[in-house]
């Protein structure tokens, strides 16, 4: 009886798996069946068509370029995709009353905070309402100290001094080809953990060793990101639920997150937050964090650890990435940079904080680069009730609006008829050539109105200095496609800008006369 037991034992196993295996299978085929009747046939549009098909890419490189095209076709400005439930608009009108004038009404929404909720849980960049209020009070408070601000700088200029220009120095020495977007998201980790945590992961030692929590991050952003690129959210629910494929990889992305990100909270914690200028330890002295609710505390702090990272590395990283490639293809512009700085002599101080304020010109570079090639191509925010937006588009309730920086900054009605030029000298005006600033409506790459980037100072601050300390001392060659002016650099899908297959680089000293 015994042996006969045993015997069905596995029968039933496999039954069970197989009956398992069955329901998951009408489980996705329940999805895409629903997705198809909401979706298709009923809108046979042109745009959605391209955009299920795919067919758009025989004619763009990326997505954002055929948004801008559609964008520049559309007489608004505005464009719809249906299969998306999305309105698309590049008009700074309806950017101003979706940020500023009706804010309230656009808020980031619970379908946007489910699709990066797994990730940035109630951290500030995925919250509303009086969580998001409290969180940007404090962030506010602690980033407009002077202390953390002199705090910072200080970390910066040392991060580049120490191990940003030896490494791109033995690269030049060496005659090495090197990917410069992996030097710069190495540089801005290191940078934003030591500002943020207190922390040193070292990731731009000469070894150039690897961080779990870097790469982890790094997955979990893309697959949060395909998320929202699917043609229904019935999609990704469905493999969540099944524990499959792109989702099955994105949970063990998070949870090496939450474990890295919980180890740095303990080394914090152990290490003492009294008179400590990171801002982990200011939020954890201000949030009770040593007291018995640990629990709760750890939750709110983790979601504040990953919501650092996701402003202060990939974004700066990103834009850093873009500006040398386009400083390779216009050396007459990194050569202004140079006479702006002070580049005689054969010794060159390290900067200050005050002498990379008055570097009107740099600023313009950097603001011309980011028009191109914004960090954060769009942005997402959900209609709460039926709204009509300034260029007289209606807005049903509950309908995702998407303001795209990176068609923006391509669009002749707001930039001119050489909106596709890189030329530095657009910001620039009277006869010193101070830099002046757009309408943030029309160049919302920090955002705008009241979620403007809190960080904004010290992000500008940050690629300043590294700008020209590379500038300074090195001539940089993209090499391969991406250093052709003809050729488009290819982004990859995520939360933030990255170009596919790196930004390879060729470094050399400067000869000086």
């Amino acid at each position: 009886m015994a042996a006969a037991a045993d015997a069905a034992l596995p029968w039933a196993a496999q039954c069970a798996g197989m009956a398992l295996f069955a329901s998951s299978l009408c489980l996705v085929a329940l999805a895409l069946v629903l997705m198809l009747l909401r979706r298709w046939p009923w809108c046979s549009c042109h745009v959605c068509r391209a955009y299920l098909t795919g067919s758009w890419v025989r004619d763009f490189t990326n997505l954002g370029d055929w948004y801008a095209h559609l964008l520049r076709e559309s007489p608004t400005g505005t464009v719809h995709v249906h299969v998306l439930g999305c309105t698309v608009t590049a008009n700074p009108a309806n950017v101003e009353y979706m940020l500023k004038t009706n804010f309230d009404n656009f808020p980031k929404g619970k379908t946007f905070s489910a699709l990066l909720g797994d990730l940035l849980g109630r951290g500030i960049f995925n919250v509303d309402g009086h969580a998001w209020r409290h969180q940007r009070k404090m962030a506010s408070l602690e980033l407009g100290s002077v202390a953390v601000r002199s705090y910072a700088f200080g970390i910066i200029a040392q991060e580049v001094e120490a191990r940003l220009i030896p490494l791109l120095a033995a690269a030049a020495d060496a005659g090495a080809v090197v990917d410069l977007q992996d030097v710069f998201r190495r540089f801005a980790f290191d940078t934003i953990c030591k500002i943020s945590f207190g922390l040193d992961p070292g990731c731009l030692e000469l070894g150039m060793p690897v961080s779990k929590l870097a790469d982890a991050f790094d997955t979990a952003t893309r697959l949060c990101a395909m998320r929202g690129a699917a043609a229904s959210p019935l999609l990704w629910r469905a493999k969540r639920l099944l524990n499959v494929g792109s989702e099955r990889e994105l949970r063990e992305a998070i949870k090496l997150v939450d474990e890295l990100a919980a180890a740095m909270i303990r080394e914090r914690r152990k290490l003492g937050v009294a008179n400590s200028h990171d801002l982990l330890s200011r939020f954890m002295a201000s949030a009770g964090a040593g007291d018995a609710h640990h629990d709760v505390d750890d939750k709110y702090l983790r979601d504040i650890v990953v919501s650092f990272l996701l402003a202060g590395r990939d974004t700066v990283s990103s834009a850093l990435t873009t500006l040398f490639m386009l400083l390779s293809k216009n050396p007459t512009v990194a050569a202004a940079m140079r006479a702006e700085a002070g580049d005689g002599g054969g010794s060159e101080a390290p900067l200050t904080y005050e002498h990379l304020k008055r570097l009107h010109y740099t600023h313009a570079v950097l603001y011309e680069n980011m028009r191109l090639f914004p960090p954060v191509q769009f942005d997402s925010k959900f209609c709460a009730g039926p709204d009509v937006l300034p260029d007289g588009t209606y807005v049903s309730g509950g309908t995702r609006v998407m303001y795209h920086p990176y068609a923006m900054g391509r669009m002749p009605r707001i930039w001119g008829a050489d909106h596709g030029a890189f030329r530095p000298d657009r910001w620039l005006t009277g006869a010193g050539g101070l830099f002046v600033p757009e309408s943030l409506y029309k160049y919302p790459v920090f955002q705008a109105g009241l979620r403007v980037c809190l960080g904004k100072e010290l992000a500008v601050t940050e690629m300043k200095a590294v700008a020209v300390a590379v500038v300074r001392a090195f001539d940089v060659q993209v090499v391969g496609d991406s250093g052709s002016a003809a050729c488009a650099p290819k982004f990859v899908s995520g939360l933030t800008a990255s170009i596919s297959g790196g930004l390879p680089v060729r470094i050399s000293r400067r000869v000086r006369s």
